[in-house]
């Protein structure tokens, strides 16, 4: 049994416990709620000592303070104090424990997510309203015989089986490891991104169907707003995405593939009315404030109406095409095709002179196969024509006896560059496509700004594979993988709610440093955060050490509890003497 204490004294056989970031995530995890979710939608079984909420906020405690393996959760625990806090002995945290914890997560997972996105999104008083969808990659060790592909569903079935059927870990695309595909949805503004979805997809599975089971899941299980625009990258581009979005009150605004748009480019071309867009990154703000003279670049827009055919109804319907063009995208095109052109020259030439000077090793076919490494998959190797001429008889009489070791030429290498296709292909550089169904009332320069944003997302997958620790994994089943990635993504909607709100206390005036902290330095500053833990025949008496003023000034700012106020409530006083 534990007791709270006010006294600070510290006699000689006192142990010190250091609660670390755990005086931060305790009072964030207990604010958004998350035991209380999960218990609400897991009902744990009335002999259970421990419900699951309880159980899995001390595993997310961990992920977030210093992720470790579940076999090593009960020492971290007993390490870190969580028995003061949740009032959990470390060595109910086992590994059999956690496991049996993270099978009922599993079944409830989407539900659970969505509850604690209702609950982040009052706290940081954000909206659906624009939402930026991207996806990543996990990478996963293990055999795992068990895991199966997802079976591709008519519409009606395919929430039954997303919810039931955990991602197949499969060997992704040109790599030997197995993994899954991730797919996270953000909100996004000037303070960073909250994540509010995610799903898992088949380690082999594209962009395309990410979205859309991403898109049907959010639609199912968060209250969508009428006309949401959803930003998403090139890879889930199509006309039966935005169909789809368009059909549901919604909209879309996506990269698209440049050679699906080349074409409407090159009809447009001359009469496109190019405007200067407001969109400057921060470096470029920064030049412009300080006179720079370092490069400024910028971006101008050309808006053109179009139409696409939803391949569902088979029916025409109305999009906006934006065409970009980046003055730093196009000086470096120009720079890599003039780069580009020369080695390949050069490459061109030292294989005619190798061939010309007739080594054993060097035939026709070979160089053949010089030359195609050459060229490889360069955009300005179309630019090209060569070819091998035979030798005429009266060419080979001509040639000088070879020297020892080498035969007598049979082949020359010609080639040619045609230098007004290469020209003419400048007309393309810097120029990129984005489409849209969002309404005329969204200009294409906020269009354009709100996909810029797309680049913080990003963000999201560097705190989830690296602070957080969530790859690589190693788990029993694959449902558990599932739900450790799920549990990992309430750690990072956390870790990014804390940054959010502490960023809304910093004013305009203050430091760079202060405006753009970020959870990790947060963190750090936690790194230690002491509480006094004295062994009396009753129990134990636990006191907190004194916060420094930097973690009183967080805390202050973040509005949480301080550990000494929830050790008050969570623990009783000691009995009278």
């Amino acid at each position: 049994m534990a007791y709270a204490a006010d006294s600070l004294s510290l006699p000689v056989d006192e142990q010190i416990v250091n609660l670390g970031p755990l005086a931060l995530f305790y009072p964030l995890l207990d604010k958004l709620n998350i035991a209380k979710i999960i218990d609400r939608h897991i009902p744990t079984d009335p002999q259970a000592e421990l419900s699951h909420g309880t159980v899995l906020a001390v595993l997310l405690a961990a992920r977030l303070s210093s992720p470790t393996a579940l076999v090593n959760v009960a020492k971290w625990a007993e390490e870190h104090g969580t028995e003061f806090l949740w009032n959990v002995p470390a060595d109910k945290c086992n590994d059999d424990r956690l496991g049996r914890a993270l099978d009922a997560f599993f079944e409830q997972r989407h539900g659970i997510i969505a509850a604690v996105t209702t609950e982040v999104l009052k706290l940081t008083e954000l909206t659906l309203q624009s939402c930026h969808f991207d996806t990543t990659h996990l990478v996963a060790y293990g055999s795992y015989e068990a895991s199966v592909a997802r079976p591709k569903s008519e519409r009606e079935k395919l929430m039954e089986d997303l919810r039931r059927s955990p991602a197949h870990l499969s060997h992704g695309y040109l790599t030997k490891y197995k993994m899954l595909q991730l797919g996270m949805t953000s909100v996004v503004d000037e303070c960073g991104p909250i994540p509010v979805t995610f799903h898992l997809l088949d380690g082999n599975r594209s962009g395309h169907p990410a979205v859309a089971e991403t898109y049907q899941l959010m639609k199912h299980y968060l209250r969508l707003p009428e006309n949401l625009l959803l930003v998403s990258d090139r890879g889930t581009c199509s006309a039966e995405h935005l169909g789809t979005l368009l059909r549901n009150g919604h909209h879309a605004l996506c990269a698209a593939p440049w050679q699906d748009y080349q074409a409407l480019y090159d009809q447009n071309a001359a009469t496109l009315n190019w405007q200067k867009a407001s969109y400057l990154s921060s470096e470029q703000q920064r030049r412009r404030d300080s006179h720079s003279s370092l490069p400024l670049e910028e971006y101008r827009l050309a808006v053109l109406d179009h139409q696409l055919l939803d391949a569902t109804t088979n029916e025409p319907f109305a999009c906006r095409v934006l065409f970009v063009h980046s003055s730093a995208s196009d000086a470096e095109s120009k720079k890599r095709r003039a780069q580009n052109i020369e080695k390949i020259k050069a490459g061109l030439d030292a294989i005619a002179a190798k061939l010309q000077r007739a080594h054993p090793n060097t035939t026709p076919a070979s160089v053949q196969r010089q030359v195609a490494r050459l060229l490889g998959n360069r955009g300005v190797a179309t630019h090209f024509q060569w070819k091998l001429v035979p030798l005429t008889d009266a060419e080979k009489a001509a040639l000088p006896k070879p020297l020892k070791g080498f035969r007598l030429q049979t082949h020359r290498l010609v080639y040619s560059f045609d230098e007004a296709s290469a020209k003419a292909e400048e007309r393309h550089d810097g120029v990129s496509a984005l489409v849209t169904t969002a309404p005329q009332t969204s200009s294409g320069d906020a269009l354009f700004t709100e996909y810029k944003r797309q680049i913080y997302v990003e963000r999201e997958h560097h705190e989830l594979k690296t602070p957080l620790a969530v790859t690589p994994i190693f788990l029993k089943t694959p449902r558990r993988v599932e739900a450790l990635v799920g549990l990992m993504f309430l750690a990072l909607q956390a870790q990014m709610t804390m940054e959010r709100l502490y960023r809304k206390t910093v004013s305009a005036g203050s430091r760079p440093q202060e405006q753009r902290m970020t959870a990790e330095r947060l963190i750090r500053l936690f790194g230690t955060c002491a509480i006094l833990v004295e062994h009396q025949a009753y129990g134990a008496l636990v006191r907190t050490a004194q916060l420094t003023a930097e973690q009183r000034r967080v805390i202050y700012r973040l509005s949480l509890e301080t550990p000494a106020t929830i050790i008050k409530r969570n623990l009783s006083p000691p009995p009278e003497p």
